[in-house]
């Protein structure tokens, strides 16, 4: 980690989930120097947390007692409630003037329902998903999508900076949520442009590095293609972000847009391809396994 990445004050965080994205996370931030307290409904996930400095929580109350800031990072809209309203939820153990930044992606209402009943607590909320994958998880690349207060942001800065390289006030309280729905049309969309590329190249007898190469910088290029396009190539599927929770991801983009009438059918292609792969049993592969999908129907 650099020296601009680490942070200038120690500040008490209490940190509620380590999956994928949640333990890199919150190892870069006790990496940085702050106190930092984990929960983790699986408690093993603690341990090597634990073994580097951080202390383990028995639950989201605890975590949040004595923390100046409680970032969850779980899977979806009821996850965050449960963590942070729930019976033994993070609200329970924080003092009047804390802040909660919510790192999930989850759908935009439940994050100012979230915001609302906080705020009846006098504790501050930001949510605040990010767009980076495991990579950018672990090397503080993330892209942070923030909803709330500007004040607020300006006071998770400092920790904002050992996570990510780009941090956007997208508005108030759910416009980071809706910032991310946009952000996940886009990895859909991107991943379908990917795998039939990919898929042209094999069946065009195309050796399909050759064509990564030669493409990356180009118009064509993309995250996609520099990062999940290697992987596939060389059989790599597993997750850096499940298909499991990108269709969760979809789904909230579908909500959002139906009531507006606005027609995604894109989105609706991504959404069956992935649907297939869960079909299939691949729903804990990370996305770039829609792959196989074109590969079965190439086969069919």
């Amino acid at each position: 980690m650099t020296g601009d990445n680490l942070a200038r004050v120690s500040v008490a965080i209490g940190f509620i989930g380590l999956g994928v994205m949640g333990a890199p996370m919150a190892a870069r931030l006790l990496a940085a120097g702050h106190k930092v307290k984990v929960y983790n409904r699986s408690a093993h996930r603690c341990g090597p947390l634990v073994s580097a400095g951080a202390e383990a929580a028995a639950t989201p109350m605890a975590a949040a007692v004595g923390s100046e800031i409680v970032i969850s990072m779980v899977t979806d809209s009821p996850d965050v409630e449960a963590v942070l309203l729930g019976a033994d939820g993070a609200a329970s153990g924080a003092s009047s003037g804390a802040l909660f930044i919510d790192m999930s992606t989850i759908a935009p209402e439940a994050a100012r329902r979230v915001a609302g009943s906080l705020r009846a607590r006098g504790i501050a909320f930001l949510d605040a998903p990010v767009t980076g994958g495991d990579i950018g998880a672990r090397d503080g690349t993330l892209s942070i999508l923030v909803g709330g207060d500007a004040a607020d942001l300006d006071r998770a800065r400092s920790v904002f900076s050992v996570l990510g390289k780009t941090i956007t006030h997208c508005g108030p309280s759910g416009a980071g949520q809706t910032t991310k729905a946009c952000n996940q049309i886009l990895c859909a969309l991107n991943m379908v442009g990917l795998v039939e590329a990919l898929s042209l190249a094999k069946a065009g007898g195309i050796d399909q590095k050759v064509m990564l190469g030669a493409l990356g910088a180009g118009a064509g290029g993309s995250w996609a293609l520099a990062n999940l396009g290697p992987r596939i190539v060389n059989g790599d599927f597993a997750p850096g972000f499940m298909i499991k929770l990108i269709q969760k991801d979809l789904r909230i983009v579908r909500g959002l847009a139906e009531p507006l009438s606005l027609p995604l059918d894109g989105t609706a292609l991504a959404q069956r391809f992935f649907a297939d792969n869960e079909q299939h049993g691949e729903g804990a592969l990370g996305t770039q396994a829609m792959y196989k999908v074109l590969q079965r129907l190439v086969g069919a």
